[in-house]
Formats: structure tokens, C-alpha cells, sequence
């Protein structure tokens, strides 16, 4: 059993609080709700008080995030959110950059949010977390083959989403 001290988790939090925003937006598609979700997820961790260091800290956390981020989707509060942002449309929601180079980034990040769940997070986790093929089987709890598949249609919609743009920074690099 670990007993954390304030020290403790500011440490903590500077150390994997960007991480698990990443990985929170990579489900809420929300940057505020995902920073929402961390911050509860380090109050709720540093509560607890029955955290037994079996395996990696940082596994424990993300997992806390996926867990936290998941049942916001089930809430009330996402579904009313959607209502809203379906009924009434933000306008300039996505403004555009002046470089070219991170332009080309946001639509490549836009595309894998519109992902299907299953193929959206293998994807953030293997490219954005640099998790390997078998950590990700692992933290998800299903076979390497079923992570390498889901990998795979990622990559085959995300083609398919991207289809046909003109690339000028990225293409380059």
C-alpha cells in the first residue's frame, strides 16, 4: 500500500497529466471535459488510499482515464452536449491555422476522432502513447491478433478519410 503526500502528487501530475489528457480527448473528443476527467482522476487516486503498486503506476492511471472517460460518455451530460452541438452548430469551431504544417495535423487528428471506438483507440495508443502491440493487448484485455486487426481497419478508414487531400508540409517531412 503506498500513502501519497502532496510532493507526491504534484509529481505525479507533472509527470503523466499530458499524457492521460491525450488519451481522455482521444475518447470525449473535448479538451476541456478531458482535462476535467484527469483532474478527477488525480483526486479520486489520491483518495483512495488502497492503491497496491503490483504493476506500473502509469498503467493504473490510464486505466483510471479510460475508465473515467467511458462513463462520461454513458452520462446524461454527454448526450446533452451532443443534443446541443447537433441542434445548434458552433460556428468556427475548428478556425483555421496560419501554418500549413498544423493544419495538415488537425485533419489527420480530426479524422482518427472519427473513428469507431475500437479503431480509434488502438490507434491512440499505438501511435500517440507509443504502446506496443502486446501492452496494448494487454491494457485492453483482448489478443494481439484482435489489437493487430483493429490496427489494421484503423489505418484502412483513416486512408479512406483522407482520400483525395492535397498534402503539402507532412508529404515532406
Amino acid at each position: 500500500m503506498i500513502l501519497l503526500t502532496v510532493h507526491d502528487l504534484k509529481e505525479l501530475m507533472f509527470q503523466y497529466t499530458e499524457p492521460l489528457i491525450r488519451l481522455a480527448y482521444g475518447y470525449v473528443k473535448d479538451i476541456q471535459m478531458a482535462e476535467d476527467i484527469v483532474q478527477e482522476v488525480f483526486i479520486k487516486f489520491y483518495h483512495q488510499n488502497n492503491y497496491e503498486e503490483r504493476g506500473e503506476l502509469k498503467a493504473y492511471l490510464m486505466q483510471m482515464t479510460v475508465n473515467k472517460s467511458k462513463d462520461y460518455l454513458k452520462s446524461w451530460a454527454y448526450r446533452k452536449v451532443l443534443l446541443q452541438n447537433t441542434l445548434f452548430p458552433t460556428a468556427g469551431k475548428h478556425s483555421v491555422d496560419e501554418f500549413v504544417k498544423k493544419d495538415e495535423k488537425s485533419i489527420i487528428g480530426d479524422a482518427i476522432l472519427e473513428l469507431p471506438l475500437r479503431q480509434r483507440e488502438v490507434l491512440l495508443y499505438f501511435y500517440f502513447n507509443e504502446m506496443t502491440i502486446s501492452e496494448i493487448a494487454r491494457f485492453l484485455s483482448i489478443p494481439e491478433s484482435t489489437v493487430k486487426t483493429r490496427i489494421s481497419r484503423g489505418r484502412e478508414l483513416l486512408k479512406n478519410k483522407l482520400k483525395g487531400i492535397e498534402w503539402e508540409a507532412l508529404l515532406n517531412e
